[in-house]
């Protein structure tokens, strides 16, 4: 891979975005009134309970940690799907840039942007409701770094998606985050799960992450073997998730889906 074709993606990216201020406001404005909805209802909870259990952390925590799963996966298709809405998905490809250097480029991309609204939940959840990140230490890094590329891998996959289905598969990609997090326990431990959910929830990286951060604010020590399992799984997806586009890409070339493609085009 060459870096030049990759900035040239990030690039046009940031041309989008300094040519449209209106972009902007999504990226900080959705994760905004999350912290502040989630924030108030833990405090409701906290009054409720009497100060016996801190619903902040509990709480609080695990929805900036879903929302900047969710806004990962977002930035990413969102990257791509600004190519599909434009019909210049195809004339990228009429230059010299290979499927990895543009799939690089709509990562870098996703990351960037995500990483600016989850610097804002960080700054509202603890200036205004007090959520302390500083306590989880070098878990803290674990949460993001798995989170991040798992995020990554479903922005992945859901542009492969809409690659291979066409645009009118753009409906289908928006509900993933909230079809995962019933089986990621974002919110309650594994155990409470049936049988099938918690099988599924076995190969969800997210909810070892979950549970270890029940695990350290219930002062346990999260499971080793949890935290390598979820990190394997998520080099496992991302490589697969690779995999996929590129097949998927290999496969809309050969069978000339690629030259149809357009916003009528069902794929």
């Amino acid at each position: 891979m060459k870096l030049r074709p990759i900035a040239g993606v990030l690039l046009r990216q940031f041309y989008l975005l300094r040519g449209s201020p209106v972009r902007i406001i999504p990226m900080f404005a959705w994760v905004g009134i999350d912290i502040v909805l989630w924030g108030f209802l833990t405090r409701y909870l906290n009054t409720v309970g009497g100060g016996h259990i801190d619903f902040v952390p509990q709480l609080l925590g695990a929805v900036l940690f879903w929302d900047f799963l969710a806004r990962i996966m977002q930035g990413v298709t969102v990257a791509f799907l600004e190519d599909v809405w434009s019909r210049n998905f195809l004339n990228l490809f009429a230059t010299p840039l290979s499927i990895a250097e543009y799939v690089t480029g709509l990562v870098l991309t996703g990351i960037a942007t995500s990483v600016l609204g989850l610097l804002v939940m960080i700054v509202l959840a603890t200036l205004v409701f007090g959520l302390a990140f500083v306590s989880l230490g070098v878990l803290l890094a674990y949460f993001v770094l798995v989170l991040l590329v798992f995020g990554i891998v479903l922005g992945i996959l859901c542009s492969a998606m809409v690659l291979r289905w066409g645009p009118t598969a753009e409906w289908l990609i928006w509900p993933v985050p909230a079809l995962l997090a019933p089986f990621a326990a974002v919110f309650y431990p594994v155990a409470t799960l049936p049988g099938w959910m918690q099988t599924v929830a076995s190969v969800l990286p997210p909810s070892y992450v979950f549970e270890a951060l029940r695990s350290h604010l219930a002062d346990r020590a999260a499971s080793t073997g949890g935290l390598l399992g979820a990190s394997l799984l998520t080099l496992l997806y991302l490589l697969l998730s690779a995999a996929v586009f590129a097949s998927v890409y290999r496969h809309v070339v050969r069978s000339g889906l690629l030259a149809r493609y357009s916003a009528e085009s069902p794929g």
